[in-house]
């Protein structure tokens, strides 16, 4: 049974990954801070699976807490999702994001190359694709002309891995470049829980629909797409963490560094998800049109082809099934809400 070390493995792509790996028979290790996850996911993913993943509470940016990990358990390969991820946070504290984002990295592969683990799965982004390609996006497109801190993170680990990869011939980097992920696990146990206003569209909508905030701002409505609102590829979080497995098992015998989407192929508008999400749960999600937001780029989609054909996966769900998911966790919160505020 092959071990897998999963930093920032409580957080919400990494929550479904365990899910994934568990359900197919890998040994799971979760490494996290816990700076922007809870430790109650542990109990869920055990109801999911059956399975509670072994769990250490620690900064994957710090090497003394991190080495009794790689000391005295058999990791295999190591998918780093560890790192602070929302834009306009990165925008407002760059040193912040280049210091965590980048030093966490730095210090995972430092100890993967002291205990001899060779197989590094990466949780990049499509923002590294910056503002001036024309989707869809192909994994050999120019990167850079990146408007965030954030997306910058990305790009310098993925040419940090790939250095690494040219300097050590036994090396296997798998990046993984990620479009937008939405939805939660069917069992409606796992989801994304955002702290604070929610940064991306799909739990800004959910909790629109809850009651928590009362409306969704639009921003823009003026772009040149059919009805004028951004388009983006979203895609189900347990397809994504499939993803993540089908590019595990290519890292067995792949070595140097490698870069793959994970999208739909599909561009979806912002008006589209909401009046999907209406449909599919039966829910009026009112909605005011704002300006534009700085560094937002009207289309945005993959072209998924490169997984398909080498890692043998694509994406199944449906936008309905995203929306139908999403709101089944929502609602799992706000009826735990209710039931601590009537204590």
């Amino acid at each position: 049974m092959e071990t897998v070390l999963l930093t920032g493995g409580m957080g919400y792509i990494g929550s479904h990954t365990a899910v994934e790996l568990l359900r197919e028979g890998y040994d799971v290790i979760i490494a996290d801070d816990l700076s922007n996850s809870s430790a109650e996911v542990l109990d869920s993913i055990e109801k999911i699976t059956g399975i509670r993943p072994l769990f250490y509470q620690v900064n994957a940016a710090d090497k003394e807490q991190m080495q009794p990990i790689f000391r005295d358990r058999a990791v295999s390969a190591v998918i780093h999702f560890a790192g602070y991820k929302a834009v306009g946070e990165s925008v407002a504290k760059p040193l912040m994001y280049y210091r965590n984002n980048i030093d966490s990295a730095l210090t995972v592969l430092e100890l993967m190359a002291e205990h001899e683990v060779q197989r590094f799965i990466f949780s990049s982004s499509a923002t590294v694709y910056g503002e001036h390609n024309v989707p869809p996006m192909t994994e050999d497109l120019p990167t850079g002309g990146i408007t965030n801190p954030y997306g910058w993170t990305k790009y310098m680990i993925e040419q940090i891995l790939r250095d690494a990869a040219k300097a050590d011939q036994e090396l296997s980097v798998v990046l993984l470049r990620y479009f937008n992920p939405i939805g939660a696990d069917e069992s409606g146990l796992i989801g994304e829980k955002p702290n604070g206003i929610p940064n991306n569209l799909m739990p800004y909508v959910a909790q629109v629909a809850a009651g928590i905030r009362d409306h969704l701002n639009v921003f823009g409505n003026d772009y040149p797409t059919p009805d004028g609102t951004g388009i983006r590829d979203y895609i189900h979080v347990t397809d994504l963490a499939r993803g993540h497995v089908a590019a595990l098992r290519y890292s067995r015998t792949h070595t140097g560094a490698e870069t793959f989407n994970l999208g739909t192929g599909r561009g979806v508008s912002v008006l589209e998800l909401i009046h999907a999400f209406e449909k599919a749960n039966g829910i009026k999600i009112p909605y005011e049109i704002a300006p534009r937001r700085a560094g937002d780029i009207a289309e945005m989609y993959a072209a998924p082809d490169k997984a398909e054909k080498i890692l043998h996966w694509r994406a199944e769900k449906t936008i309905e099934d995203c929306c139908r998911d999403t709101w089944r966790f929502q609602k799992k919160i706000a009826d735990e809400l209710r039931i601590l505020r009537s204590h």
